[in-house]
């Protein structure tokens, strides 16, 4: 039984005026073409986005959808599932054949997740169960011209087609679930006996699960995240490479009593024009990498530079650990999404430092290693501004 949807829209909060980086500023030029055979609720869909500032046709069968999209060229289609004349999935395929660049979303009663996945498959972006409250839908409508935008101006997600498509989507079928076992789990902790160790132990194995796929859920949204040179200021790498040291004992508390951390930084290093938040991400990542090589204990030593050539120059980055290092066969695949020599690693950690440092900062990055001897990555950043990130 089809779920009624004059009444599956509802507005439950004041939107607020100011949406930051919800709402693009460009959100007026943006064309949604709502197709819905239910007339009401693709009225209702309109009138909300509308006073978003979005341009909105409605079509109400697949005739007219392919009609409005073949004259009027919309940026995002929010197509009903079962519709009276056309299939779905078969009016995706003829919208995408319209405009390959239209973004999609599917709309669907309870109970059709199985085929909205299928429509992804096909080339949907993301998919919306009725019912649902229009912050979830404008959730979306601005997640997907994200995803769009970044395609458009990053030509280098294009050798990643597959993984752009699937991770918001896996993102929103994972963290539903975790959120969910995370509270059930907070009620058992308060609820059991704290003195049943063995009960004890299994409620932290749950909750190290829950946040091992928390943490792989959040890499591969930072994998995919497109990039924003709204963000860029100069950047002092020396103060990025002070925080993250001192952030060690509390980020990294297993280790900081095994490992020696040496810091060698140049003074008055030129600044470089980037992300603070991705460039200390980045960063971030290769510590954690060393310090994970070096369980039994060791040294880390981070050194910065300045170096004059190529002109007009690059800020220089060492990290340096006496770990366990690499198979010199594993070193051509490091920067794989989803490769990794570690039991418990996602693969993606060094993927996602490449895309920052490389595609989006036009920057370097080096990896030498020997296996029982330890690994030095080396990071070079041009201090020259680029008009905006690959």
């Amino acid at each position: 039984m089809r779920v009624t949807e004059t009444r599956s829209l509802r507005r439950t909060k004041k939107v607020p005026e100011d949406r930051g980086s919800e709402r693009s500023m460009d959100s007026i030029k943006r064309k949604i073409l709502v197709v819905d055979d239910n007339v009401e609720f693709a009225k209702t869909v309109a009138r909300n986005l509308e006073k978003e500032g979005f341009q909105v046709s409605i079509a109400n069968d697949g005739n007219a959808a392919i009609l409005s999209a073949s004259s009027d060229s919309p940026d995002l289609v929010l197509l009903d599932l079962k519709l009276p004349d056309i299939p779905g999935i078969e009016l995706l395929r003829i919208l995408k054949s319209i405009n390959e660049n239209v973004s999609v979303i599917v709309i669907t009663a309870y109970g059709g997740e199985r085929v909205a996945i299928d429509l992804m498959k096909a080339g949907a972006i993301d998919f919306l169960s009725k019912p649902f409250d229009f912050e979830n839908l404008l959730s979306a409508v601005n997640n997907a011209f994200k995803i769009s935008d970044a395609q458009k101006e990053d030509k280098v997600h294009e050798i990643y087609p597959h993984l752009e498509k699937f991770f918001p989507f896996l993102a929103h079928e994972i963290r539903n679930p975790l959120h969910a076992i995370s509270g059930a789990l907070a009620i058992i902790q308060r609820r059991t006996d704290s003195k049943d160790e063995i009960l004890n132990q299994s409620l932290r194995v749950i909750q190290e699960e829950v946040q091992h796929l928390n943490e792989f859920v959040q890499e591969c949204l930072d994998f995919v995240r497109p990039p924003s040179e709204s963000r860029y200021v100069p950047i002092d790498i020396n103060e990025v490479i002070s925080f993250i040291v001192n952030t060690i004992p509390h980020r990294f508390e297993e280790f900081s009593d095994k490992i020696r951390v040496t810091t060698d930084l140049a003074p008055q290093l030129p600044r470089f024009f980037g992300s603070y938040e991705e460039v200390k991400q980045a960063l971030l990542n290769i510590v954690r990498n060393a310090l994970e090589a070096m369980e039994q204990g060791g040294e880390l030593v981070i050194r910065s530079s300045f170096q004059l050539e190529p002109k007009p120059g690059w800020v220089k980055v060492v990290l340096a650990d006496d770990g366990v290092g690499m198979k010199e066969e594993n070193l051509q695949f490091l920067f794989q999404p989803f490769f990794t020599t570690k039991p418990r690693g996602t693969g993606l950690g060094l993927a996602i430092c490449k895309r920052i440092i490389v595609e989006r900062h036009h920057g370097k990055i080096q990896v030498e290693s020997q296996e029982g001897k330890g690994t030095t990555v080396t990071v070079e950043f041009p201090i020259e501004r680029r008009s905006r990130p690959r």
